[in-house]
Formats: structure tokens, sequence, C-alpha cells
């Protein structure tokens, strides 16, 4: 099973399950997806979801999936990472009035470039990290939780580096 989850914040992430019904249209996925899809408007065709769910039953569809696709928000990559489970985190953009502003582009590319997710950053990129994150089984780094804010440290000195 692949759980989707994009948050309870008050921006749609309609672009996300339009593509995700496309590639299980495609045939690309296959597999059972179970999304949590928040306020987004549209509702899939090809898969069960909920607006919101509660922590418990987050905590229950993360630890029965094979893998997870999330927005990029730190705390939703996290307890997946801190489950043990490999994330595929796809960005939400301001352009397409998904968040604030592209604060995500730097958590998935802090993520990304220390291989502990698959970034997706545009949406025809997904397509190939769901087959990459199927097919490969050491393309990511296991997540140790040794240090809780080890990440969150890590995410803030590439963003100080890179973003200045």
């Amino acid at each position: 099973m692949i759980f989707v989850t994009v948050g309870s914040r008050n921006y749609p992430f309609n672009r996300l399950f339009i593509e995700l019904d496309k590639l299980c249209e495609e045939g690309v996925i296959k597999d059972k997806i179970f999304a949590q899809i928040g306020t987004s408007t549209y509702h899939p065709k090809h898969f069960e979801y909920k607006d919101f769910i509660s922590p418990e039953e987050f905590e229950e569809k993360v630890n029965q999936s094979n893998f997870v696709i999330s927005h990029g928000a730190s705390g939703s990559i996290m307890k997946a990472l801190n489950a043990g489970k490999k994330v595929i985190a796809v960005t939400r953009l301001e352009k397409y009035k998904e968040h604030i502003n592209d604060h995500q582009i730097q958590n998935n590319e802090a993520f990304g470039t220390n291989g502990y997710v698959l970034p997706v950053f545009e949406m025809h990129e997904l397509k190939e990290a769901i087959i990459k994150i199927q097919t490969e089984k050491d393309n990511l780094k296991k997540w140790e939780n040794k240090d809780p804010m080890a990440i969150l440290n890590r995410i803030d000195d590439f963003i100080q580096e890179n973003w200045k």
C-alpha cells in the first residue's frame, strides 16, 4: 500500500491527486493507495481517501505502507522516516497557490541532497520517482533517529548555506 499525505493546512494540492489518478490509469501504479487529501477539492477516482485522519490513523497508515508520498513538510516527512519508510517528497509551489511561499523547495532539496527522500519538484517527475522507489532497493539512506533535531539542523544549515 502507498500512503499519501498532504497535511491539514488550508491549501489544496489537487495537482498531486490528479497526477496520481493519471499514473493509476496508465498502470504505473498498481499498488493500493490510501490518501489523506486535506483541503484538496479534487476527489481521486482510483483510490481510497479521506480529507483528514487522526494521528493514530496516520501512524497506522504509515506503518501499513510500502512507502509514503508526502508533501514537502518536514513534520510529515519525519514521521514517515522515523517509521523506517521510504519517502517521495512532492513540493507544494506558491505559483499554484499550494502554499504561501516556496519553502518546501528548500526542505525537499535538503532531505534529497542528504539522500533521505526522493524529491519531486514538478509533477512530471513523480512517475520516475515512483518507478525508482519501487524498483531500486538501496536508492535512499536509512534514517536513524539518534538525534531528533539532527535533520532539522541539517536542513537549517543547508538553507543558510544555499539561500543567502
